[in-house]
């Protein structure tokens, strides 16, 4: 139980909170541009416990996003968009993690860190 938004926030529950969250704005922007968002965003979780937060599919390509309650992610936060790349159908496009920090930096090549502002 959560009395306050400071428990929330450093309680064990934080992450899946901010994950749900995020993942809530994206569904809505789907919704308020009259897209259906079953048609666009999928996740990933393989036997081996690799894992996609969101998939955003669009023109044939994936956006694999990671969401993260920090501030500083690191590129091993993404070790799991790689298996995008065996993906023969679908061309693995930018991607990145949607976090706290403070502005759009870039990651890898094509991958950025994105503040949670920007959703």
């Amino acid at each position: 139980r959560w009395l306050d938004k400071d428990q929330l926030d450093i309680g064990a529950m934080s992450g899946a909170f901010f994950e749900t969250f995020v993942v809530c704005e994206i569904l809505k922007s789907f919704h308020n541009c009259g897209l259906d968002p079953r048609n666009y965003l999928y996740f990933y979780r393989d036997i081996d416990g690799r894992e996609i937060d969101l998939i955003i599919s669009a023109n044939g390509k994936l956006h694999p996003i990671e969401i993260k309650k920090g501030a500083s992610p690191s590129k091993s936060d993404i070790n799991a968009f790689k298996q995008l790349d065996k993906d023969t159908t679908n061309i693995r496009a930018e991607g990145g993690i949607i976090c706290m920090s403070e502005g759009l930096l870039p990651l890898t090549d094509k991958d950025s860190i994105i503040p949670i502002e920007y959703i």
